[in-house]
């Protein structure tokens, strides 16, 4: 899959020493671009990572540890990258936990959590990353939602991650407004079940989940130069889900 040449650009996505966050790393490594691998506690996985995001054409890789909920941590996470790689210019906000169980059994440390990492975390790096991208008059920031958010999607069942999904979409659309005058571009790419999902329906749209591929595509696409009008717009990778329940 051919992607925008990125030599010239660093990219941080958060939550990338696993899973999606990962994979939409090693995408932008594929071209050739400068890569920070985020982790929270996978330090021998985010290494891993970066050695193939070497491997894989990027011109340099870095390890960051932060967590991405707390002001302090993102600074020096934010602070790191710069030292080392250069002022971010793509951002992809990737993290965000998941807790498939019905909300009334959900400890309030969990609530929190799945909130946090979610809306607070992608509000937070967003914020430190936008001066220096207004600065420069580039930037790309990515966000990952989740597919059927925008129509007010909500179950008893995972409750608040359907919320802060929600929130993030939002919080997307304002954006874009925000920067529409400094050559930024904020979009979301909001998927349903992907290949690594913990849990699978008994019926998929099309026989089968979202693969990485199927993510990287409208990556791609948000950070070709070709795109640059293109802000505040949310691409759902679900198949052609149309949930009647969750």
């Amino acid at each position: 899959m051919d992607g925008p040449n990125l030599s010239d650009r660093t990219v941080l996505v958060t939550g990338s020493a696993r899973g999606v966050g990962r994979e939409l790393l090693l995408a932008t490594a594929d071209c050739g671009a400068r890569t920070a691998v985020h982790y929270h506690t996978s330090a021998d996985a985010a290494r891993d990572v970066a050695a193939a995001a070497r491997k894989r054409g990027a011109s340099e890789a870095m390890t960051v540890q932060a967590d991405v909920t707390d002001p302090d941590s993102v600074h020096g996470l934010f602070a790191a990258v710069e030292s080392e790689l250069g002022e971010v210019d793509v951002l992809v906000n990737n993290v965000g936990d998941f807790a498939p169980s019905h909300w009334s059994a959900l400890e309030f440390e969990t609530w929190n959590r799945v909130l946090e990492t979610n809306l607070n975390g992608t509000y937070l790096c967003s914020k430190r990353a936008l001066p220096s991208m207004r600065e420069s008059e580039y930037g790309r920031i990515v966000n990952v939602g989740y597919a059927s958010s925008e129509t007010g999607l909500v179950s008893p069942k995972n409750f608040p991650y359907f919320v802060a999904k929600k929130g993030v979409l939002m919080f997307t659309r304002m954006l874009a407004a925000d920067t529409q005058d400094d050559d930024i571009t904020v979009n979301a790419i909001s998927p349903y079940v992907v290949e690594n999902s913990d849990e699978f329906p008994d019926e998929l749209p099309r026989g089968r989940p979202a693969n990485f591929d199927d993510l990287i595509q409208p990556l791609y696409f948000f950070l070709d130069p070709a795109s640059e009008y293109v802000s505040g717009e949310n691409i759902e990778v679900d198949g052609g889900w149309l949930p009647e329940r969750v």
